[in-house]
């Protein structure tokens, strides 16, 4: 579980990348679930964005997504997710104690 802190500082090093998957009308699936744990492996923290034309709850959608990658929700901003992993290969973000 993330403090407030370690949320601070995942949120302003998010705040410069792009979103790296998009959920569209379809919604989640297997296939997506699968490409997310993979990158979300080799890079830590990502943005996931909410398509408008996707029929689902953003909140659920974020809350399925941390769940099924095993990653923590770091914000849900607009239609942008925010998720953060560690990862046990690729290890470069270091978080604050606290």
């Amino acid at each position: 579980m993330l403090t407030g802190k370690q949320k601070r500082y995942l949120r302003s090093m998010a705040h410069h990348l792009d979103p790296v998957f998009q959920v569209g009308k379809n919604g989640t699936n297997e296939h997506l679930m699968r490409h997310i744990n993979d990158a979300i492996e080799k890079r830590e923290l990502m943005k996931v964005q909410i398509l408008n034309n996707c029929l689902d709850d953003k909140h659920e959608i974020a809350e399925e997504l941390a769940e099924e990658t095993g990653s923590e929700l770091v914000q849900i901003i607009g239609s942008t997710i925010i998720l953060y992993k560690e990862s046990r290969d690729h290890k470069e973000i270091e978080l604050p104690r606290g």
